[in-house]
């Protein structure tokens, strides 16, 4: 088990939005296709009617489809700190665990899990469950990184190369989701960030919750980082 699927580390980690917030700033200054774009554009592709979004984080993205989509959307994510800033964002948010989703079988057409089936124990157990909740012929949408995301940054400050490669990611996720879809199809996402100021990493690194190496102190700057992810749809 790595420490971004265990348990006990994810629900630290998003007990407060402090962390999520740190990661989500190394992209602040991006080139090339965002692959919150890419993601959106798959959304609107589907044409959803009734959507749940699983480990939906701070809710901006179901925020984002009730308001710009205008319909039904309901947001899981198991973190108390997260559902509540979801809920002010006026979403309909519920703590809940996508190995365990408290719904009816055939609830959606859309399922929806953003940056986050790598932080699922049990994969099969998760994808099952979501699986079990779509109607016949709905979709689910999971994005998610490359092992080789941010490399320029974990090669800089020693990150273990071994702790994300066995996780749902841009090269295996394929083959987990056939094992509970008919059909997947994926679209790959690269794009990269300048990184202007040291502390930037610095903060990076500390929400991370593994030991490495600290941040240069003489790191080049502006560096250079590669998002590399892939947004895949899968039907049932």
């Amino acid at each position: 088990m790595s420490h971004l699927n265990d348990p006990a580390v994810v629900r630290e980690q998003y007990a407060t939005e402090q962390g999520l917030q740190a990661r989500q700033a190394l992209w602040h200054e991006l080139e090339g296709t965002n692959p919150k774009d890419a993601l959106w554009d798959a959304i609107v592709a589907c044409a959803p009617r009734r959507v749940l979004e699983v480990g939906g984080g701070q809710g901006w993205l179901s925020e984002r489809i009730a308001t710009e989509l205008r319909v039904e959307v309901t947001m899981i994510d198991q973190s108390e700190r997260m559902v509540e800033l979801a809920r002010e964002r006026g979403v309909d948010a519920h703590v809940g665990d996508v190995q365990a989703l408290p719904f009816e079988a055939e609830s959606f057409d859309l399922v929806i899990a953003a940056w986050m089936l790598y932080h699922v124990t049990d994969l099969d157990v998760g994808l099952s469950e979501i699986a079990r909740v779509l109607e016949p012929g709905g979709q689910l949408i999971a994005n998610t990184n490359s092992k080789f995301h941010a490399m320029e940054v974990f090669e800089l400050i020693g990150y273990p190369a071994d702790a994300r490669a066995e996780l749902f990611n841009a090269e295996n996720g394929e083959e987990s989701l056939r094992r509970h879809f008919a059909t997947v199809e994926r679209t790959d996402v690269e794009a990269w960030a300048t990184v202007r100021d040291r502390q930037t990493l610095v903060d990076y690194r500390a929400s991370l919750m593994v030991p490495t190496m600290p941040v240069p102190d003489d790191v080049p700057l502006p560096l250079r980082v590669g998002s590399r992810g892939v947004v895949f749809v899968a039907t049932r």
